[in-house]
């Protein structure tokens, strides 16, 4: 049986309650603490860290709502399993994360427990939640994003722990990356499809001034035009944009996809004839909408069965997932 002990930490910003709460499970990562391994009575915490009763009786009674400590009576506290938990930390829920996530869940074994966050972007919500996961889970994977602050925050989180999922900025060569990329397999998938975008006079891009999309692919598709003869422009407000006959649209927003299949109905334009469409990141739903939405995309599937890999595995990862042009009715 491991012995386990705890000093609060007098001059840290954590209340104390939550210092112990940390260390508990700290400790079951560390595995020095194991299932079945008695934890200190109320009244032996109360003497060695002096902590009052309530705080202690505070941190047992969150440890116990998390299922992983449990009271036996006139036992103690004992600890109630090995339940690895994993930190998932995304950008947004959109569908093509869904298929992200539920590749995920579906390659873990069921006893894993899966914490899903989101920090839409936000650097000030995703240092914060951050700083409150660390040392609570034995993996974090955590879907970044272009800010010069993001290297800083994630360093907060051991290295051997950390996956970083769909781009690999910001990542040092100590993380484990499981991501697609932005430029040079975008050009790849615009050459399969080059017999078709030919036919079009123009190729747009609508790359809104609200998108994290990096820029990266605008920039792939414009060397890709002026490669091949191609007029290209970029539209930043979609509201702005009058769909016309012979052009081929690129978008990289679902928000925008929608209003520009609005434009297609009402001005009964035929999809893959009139004009083109070419959304970025694929869904359930485009295979279906209006014949087929033409799509590059990455492989959301296999990007969650690796970030599931580096969950069960002990190996470090970086492994770019491919991306790849799915033709259909729209081009």
């Amino acid at each position: 049986m491991n012995e386990f002990s705890f000093t609060p930490n007098p001059d840290s910003t954590v209340l104390k309650f939550q210092q112990l709460v940390d260390a508990v499970i700290d400790a079951i990562n560390r595995k020095a603490l194991q299932e079945g391994d008695a934890l200190p009575s109320v009244n032996q915490l109360i003497k060695e860290s002096s902590m009052s009763r309530d705080t202690v009786f505070k941190a047992y009674a969150e440890l116990k709502k998390r299922g992983i400590v449990e009271a036996i009576p006139n036992k103690g506290y004992f600890v109630a399993s090995n339940q690895q938990r994993v930190f998932l930390f995304l950008d947004t829920f959109k569908a093509y994360k869904e298929v992200l996530y539920s590749s995920f869940k579906e390659s873990l074994p069921e006893d894993i427990v899966v914490d899903v966050n989101f920090h839409h972007y936000n650097i000030n919500v995703f240092e914060s939640i951050i700083q409150n996961s660390v040392g609570k889970y034995n993996t974090y994977i955590v879907m970044n994003f272009d800010h010069p602050d993001v290297s800083r925050i994630i360093k907060k989180i051991p290295a051997d722990r950390l996956l970083v999922i769909d781009w690999k900025i910001n990542a040092g060569s100590e993380h484990s990356r499981v991501y697609q990329d932005f430029g040079d397999s975008v050009t790849q998938c615009l050459e399969e499809g080059q017999h078709l975008l030919q036919k079009y006079e123009e190729i747009v891009c609508v790359y809104p001034e609200y998108t994290y999309h990096p820029y990266d692919s605008v920039e792939a598709i414009e060397r890709f035009c002026r490669e091949k003869g191609l007029r290209f422009s970029v539209v930043k407000e979609v509201k702005k944009l009058e769909m016309t006959i012979g052009k081929a649209y690129l978008v990289f927003e679902d928000i925008d996809l929608g209003s520009l299949l609005k434009q297609v109905r009402s001005k009964k334009f035929q999809l893959g004839s009139d004009i083109g469409i070419l959304s970025y990141n694929d869904t359930p739903m485009k295979e279906f909408v209006m014949g087929g939405i033409t799509v590059i995309s990455t492989d959301f599937v296999k990007m969650g069965e690796a970030a599931a890999g580096f969950v069960t595995g002990d190996e470090k990862l970086d492994r770019v997932i491919p991306t790849h042009l799915v033709i259909r009715e729209s081009l």
